[in-house]
């Protein structure tokens, strides 16, 4: 009798390593959506996210607009943070207009601090007119956005440039 080995011809994954890269993203996914969902609340990491996106918008807006400070058209580029709201002025403070330039935190619990005021110039860099210290260089403003289990920090350094710090 003549015995030949069979040759196995292998392809694709074994069902273990099949089943350990299903676990491994699951872990993953896990993870991320953890950053961005609380239990029933909105983070202070996705606060901080959209805050950062607001004061760029408003920003920029300054930014390409030549208007004088003393128009009413200005409040669009002013930047007011308070304890539920922030964005432009004239979002913060209209309730009847829905704008993109704003984060307000209705029913959560969490908020801003502190209340301020803050103006950009037609390069972008900031200026306080309430609130807080406009920064040199090598100084930011500093925004705080806080929760009862998390809170995050958005940063406008001297030269205008907006992060999370």
């Amino acid at each position: 009798m003549d015995h030949q080995p069979i040759a196995k011809n292998i392809k694709g994954f074994t069902l273990v390593e099949l089943i350990i890269v299903i676990i491994v993203a699951a872990i993953l996914s896990l993870y991320a959506s953890s950053k961005y969902i609380g239990v029933s609340q909105f983070s202070a990491q996705a606060a901080q996210q959209q805050g950062i996106a607001v004061i760029r918008q408003i920003q920029l807006g300054r930014m390409q607009s030549n208007i004088e400070d003393s128009s009413l058209l200005h409040q669009r580029f002013r930047l007011v943070v308070t304890g539920q709201c922030l964005g432009s002025q004239q979002a913060c403070t209209t309730n009847t207009q829905p704008l993109s330039n704003v984060v307000v935190l209705e029913n959560q619990d969490m908020n801003f601090s502190p209340s301020m005021t803050i103006d950009f110039d037609l390069l972008g860099n900031p200026t306080c007119s309430s609130g807080c210290t406009t920064p040199v260089a090598g100084q930011s403003i500093r925004i705080l956005v806080a929760s009862t289990q998390d809170q995050q920090e958005i940063c406008i350094n001297s030269q205008g440039y907006v992060y999370g710090c």
